[in-house]
């Protein structure tokens, strides 16, 4: 059998090679602008690294602090670099608990980063379906989905969130839901905003022109010229629904005690925060600000490489 393609082999594969060309390249010209911040890639590095201990927090860390059967209450209020009973150091020390406080952050980092990354996932497509629809049927349609946004954008955020959590009660499920419908609204808007601009192009247009199905037009077309505002708002979003679910935890009415979270880490030490046990508020507080900022430098820089006006 000859390996020589036929000229309609070879005419049929020309533009699917062309298309993975075209994206290798993209790829590599947003890498190119994107490390030219050496402060949004070792943002991206501290990202990644904590990720990665994060979700390897049970093979990483010394302890499992959310089983009461490790823990020892005689380990309690440890100072940090003390070595407890179990025979190795408390890097950060250990809570009223007994539990090491380091162990703790990394399994409440990643809580944090499942319900930021799944809350951003979700509320990005709820945003996506009804900015594309408003932007795409217009009129009434356009109004009354506008308005529903613009509704729930002129509330605060943490308030919309804490009487979703309220009526939903705790739990991560409960809490990635409330973030949700808490968010959904700011990529509704961005997206209504440049499909609006989109709409009025000739592509579309033409689209519309031929018996494509509605989805078609809508997913195929339309949406890949408005994701670039997207991905910003969506690393930006992603900080957020980490600061609100530890704000909710804070509060008492996030996550439950038996669920790890920076935010009732935070809550938990608070008591102590004026006594010598500061570690117990300030670690956890530490590493959740370093989560978010880092988070946002990196969003930062995505929005000036993909901003069309320092295209080159």
């Amino acid at each position: 059998m000859s390996d020589t393609l036929s000229p309609e082999s070879a005419t049929l594969a020309t533009p699917a090679a062309a298309r993975t060309d075209s994206r290798a390249t993209r790829l590599r010209n947003f890498w190119s602008d994107f490390r030219r911040s050496p402060v949004a890639v070792v943002s991206l590095v501290v990202i990644v690294v904590l990720a990665a201990l994060s979700f390897g927090a049970p093979w990483v860390v010394p302890q499992n602090p959310y089983d009461m059967a490790s823990l020892d209450w005689l380990d309690a209020f440890l100072a940090p670099g003390t070595v407890g009973s179990g025979g190795y150091t408390h890097l950060l020390g250990t809570d009223n608990a007994g539990r090491d406080m380091l162990s703790a952050i990394f399994y409440g980092l990643r809580t944090s980063f499942v319900i930021g990354l799944s809350a951003g996932a979700l509320a990005l497509m709820v945003g996506i379906c009804v900015g594309l629809s408003a932007a795409y049927f217009g009129g009434r349609v356009e109004s009354l989905l506008m308005r529903i946004v613009d509704l729930q954008l002129s509330m605060p955020a943490i308030l919309l969130a804490l009487v979703l959590v309220a009526m939903l009660g705790q739990g991560v499920a409960q809490i990635i839901l409330a973030l949700v419908v808490a968010q959904y609204a700011y990529f509704a808007r961005t997206t209504h905003g440049a499909a609006t601009v989109e709409r009025g192009k000739d592509y579309i247009e033409a689209a519309r022109s031929t018996p494509l199905p509605t989805r078609r037009v809508l997913f195929r077309h339309l949406l890949p010229n408005v994701l670039p505002p997207l991905i910003v708002v969506a690393t930006v979003q992603v900080a957020s629904a980490i600061a609100l679910e530890a704000t909710l935890s804070f509060l008492g009415v996030g996550l439950p005690l038996t669920e790890p979270s920076l935010g009732s880490l935070i809550s938990n030490g608070f008591k102590y925060i004026h006594t010598d046990r500061t570690w117990l508020s300030i670690y956890p507080g530490i590493f959740l600000m370093i989560t978010v900022v880092a988070i946002n430098l990196v969003g930062d820089q995505v929005r000036h490489v993909l901003d069309p006006r320092n295209q080159r």
